[in-house]
């Protein structure tokens, strides 16, 4: 069943979904940004291979049944999906996969294809690399019957809005789309992409049309209810925290370390795997590091990591200057694919030892963040923290003493509430509620 979070109630919701690698969620929410429900199903469910696309649709329609069991269907004004960046998957004239899809990190092996891009893209473009959108566009297209070229959110808000002709500009990104111009360019077409094949893209929250009667029987839900446009899943982890303005950052501390900025400007920087998606009329900027919760559980349980963190002072200095990584290379605020770990000399304490990796994992992100500033991205006004990471307060004291900023609450982290907030958003625009 959907874990309804406040008593049930004839206001207008709004409803995000979240296909990620192993499930779909879904988030219905109020004009007031507050949760009324949620609901969870693994793909696993429905069978092995997360890469069918059968499959993700049934965990997509059973995650929206449950949650639409613990709500008032009548109060459903739009629904949006978010989903992989760089997942792609050919589609005929009816809207049927014609292949299986190649996920966000498959690589495209094809050198005539990769030599094509390199020779036509600019180089801070986000489809350079064997594993971006354009990429996998150029080998579908080949296939007898093809249509389009969907990004695996078109796909599945096209089930419910009958529409596979259409993308949003944040998964379009690693297709070669032009955030800045707001179109497909015109050096796409002399990679010899056919142009034909490309979904038009309009803005995340931009409304792309209503539900269709099959889809509106299927769930009983009303057939002008908004299909809005999505996003990314890391897009919408961000607009999930409630960051909205220039300076907001956030900071996912998961396996790996990964920042966030909400800037006035686009921020293209290829060496540090950085590249701007619009929102609005700002644009979310960012990089990953290869430090994070990885190093830690190499060299500590979850359960002594606990245990340790409630010994630490997080207002002192240990003194050491670590550079805690799980292996050899960086991509992000360090861009150097042999810089080695650096977490010597070790103390004889192990909450020290711990501490330590702890400050310098915090230099990082402050590092990081400051290193966007120097690529034209604003100066960090304020920063919310998801991930497992957050939850440690001698953590969060240490990060605190290195930012400088306010910490503010995250309203959630879950990518499907940050959809939600663009289907809030189509709404509003198309002035249902």
């Amino acid at each position: 069943m959907a874990l309804s979070t406040g008593p049930l109630s004839i206001a207008p919701l709004s409803i995000g979904i979240d296909i990620g690698t192993s499930g779909a969620r879904a988030v219905a929410m109020r004009p007031n940004l507050s949760i009324a429900a949620r609901s969870a199903v693994p793909l696993d469910r429905f069978g092995q291979n997360a890469r069918d696309p059968s499959v993700w649709w049934s965990a997509v329609g059973a995650s929206l049944t449950e949650l639409l069991s613990g709500i008032d269907r009548a109060a459903v004004r739009s629904i949006a999906v978010d989903g992989t960046s760089g997942t792609l998957l050919p589609v005929d004239g009816a809207g049927r996969p014609l292949a299986e899809p190649l996920m966000y990190n498959d690589k495209v092996d094809d050198e005539a294809i990769l030599a094509a891009i390199a020779r036509e893209a600019p180089a801070a473009s986000a489809a350079l690399g064997a594993t971006s959108g354009l990429a996998k566009a150029l080998l579908f297209q080949r296939l007898p019957g093809v249509a389009a070229v969907l990004h695996q959110a078109d796909w599945i808000a096209g089930q419910f809005s009958g529409r596979f002709d259409i993308s949003d500009e944040n998964n379009a990104l690693k297709t070669g789309y032009d955030v800045e111009a707001r179109r497909w360019p015109d050096w796409i077409a002399a990679t010899g992409m056919r142009m034909e094949f490309l979904p038009g893209a309009i803005g995340p929250g931009d409304v792309a049309g209503t539900l269709t009667a099959s889809a509106a029987d299927l769930f009983g839900l009303a057939r002008d209810v908004a299909v809005v446009a999505g996003t990314t899943d890391g897009c919408a982890s961000f607009l999930a925290t409630g960051a909205t303005a220039v300076g907001d950052g956030v900071t996912a501390l998961g396996s790996s370390l990964t920042i966030k900025i909400l800037s006035d400007r686009p921020i293209s920087a290829p060496q540090f795997g950085i590249y701007s998606h619009r929102m609005g009329n700002a644009y979310l900027a960012g990089g990953a590091s290869n430090s994070g919760g990885k190093v830690l559980a190499q060299h500590f349980p979850l359960a002594r990591i606990i245990e340790l963190s409630a010994a630490i002072d997080p207002m002192t200095e240990t003194g050491l200057d670590y550079y805690p990584l799980p292996a050899v290379g960086e991509r992000f605020p360090v861009a150097d694919p042999a810089l080695p770990p650096r977490l010597t000399p070790r103390p004889a304490d192990d909450a020290d030892y711990l501490k330590a990796m702890l400050e310098g994992i915090a230099g990082i992100e402050a590092l990081g963040y400051r290193r966007l500033a120097e690529l034209g991205a604003p100066r960090l006004m304020s920063v919310r923290s998801v991930g497992g990471g957050a939850a440690n307060p001698a953590w969060t004291a240490i990060r605190q003493r290195k930012l400088g900023v306010d910490f503010l609450p995250a309203l959630s982290d879950e990518a499907a509430a940050g959809t939600a907030r663009l289907a809030l958003i189509g709404a509003i625009e198309a002035g249902l509620l």
